[in-house]
């Protein structure tokens, strides 16, 4: 029999914003292809039930939170886990904010914040999770860029900004971390139905403007990222380092629709 590239078996994932939405649906993922998985994020409650959720799947799991905008906190996640597990082989950063304001008035605190969390909190993760990474032999990084990595949305300078800065931040270590025996990759989602969002996407100009600019004329379900997720933490990417896939549903091939 051919040997499955795509099984993770044997391997330790940690998801920071594994509690919710994409991360989330990463996070089950992972377990289902093989990997022991951390899915966390700021509350308590959510990364209990996200890790019983991984543990459904018959793979192993921790319940530790964690505060992206805190190195000591980020570093004892990574001391609970090597206690637990001994290793990391695939860091997901999938946290992120966003607020809608016109950028004559953001405020230099709203963006220095939304940078923090946004970029600084997924460096912070990269430098904390370095060593573990560089011992596993195969390691993997996966960051969530986003549509605004290449193009602007209206009045979403900070997030954009941030997420340029993201898919920017992976390019170089990619490069710096080549020879290490780390691959870093990212993946932008398209426009994906959230709870969150689904008022949005369904009752507004914005959303329609979406929709329309979408090729494949829907929004992406959240499983549909899982496989994108999977195959860049597994040894089908093995020569794969520094790009960026866009799940987007031909958005960013988009000029004229109709």
């Amino acid at each position: 029999m051919p040997k499955n590239l795509f099984d993770l078996s044997g391997r330790v994932a940690v998801v920071m914003g594994g509690t919710s939405g994409i991360g989330r649906a990463i996070a089950t993922g992972l377990a289902e292809a093989g990997a022991d998985v951390v899915a966390t994020g700021r509350r308590e409650d959510k990364v209990q039930e996200v890790a019983r959720e991984i543990e459904k799947t018959g793979r192993k799991s921790l319940s530790k939170t964690v505060d992206v905008s805190s190195r000591e906190s980020i570093d004892a996640l990574r001391e609970a886990i090597l206690n637990e597990f001994g290793r990391v082989d695939i860091l997901v950063n999938s946290f992120g904010q966003i607020f809608r304001k016109p950028s004559i008035n953001i405020s230099e605190s709203e963006w220095n914040a939304l940078i923090d969390v946004n970029l600084t909190g997924t460096l912070r993760a990269c430098q904390s999770f370095y060593q573990p990474l560089l011992e596993s032999g195969r390691a993997r990084v996966i960051n969530i860029a986003s549509l605004n990595s290449f193009v602007s949305f209206f009045e979403v300078a900070a997030y954009a900004a941030s997420k340029a800065g993201v898919l920017g931040l992976t390019r170089s270590l990619a490069v710096e971390w080549a020879t290490k025996g780390i691959i870093v990759n990212a993946i932008a989602p398209g426009v994906f139905r959230t709870e969150l969002n689904s008022g949005l996407l369904d009752g507004t100009e914005r959303g329609r403007e979406l929709l329309l600019r979408t090729p494949m004329k829907r929004f992406g379900k959240i499983p549909e990222l899982v496989g994108t997720a999977v195959f860049l933490a597994s040894d089908a990417a093995s020569f794969i380092t520094g790009q960026c896939i866009a799940v987007d549903g031909g958005f960013l091939a988009s000029g004229v629709n109709q």
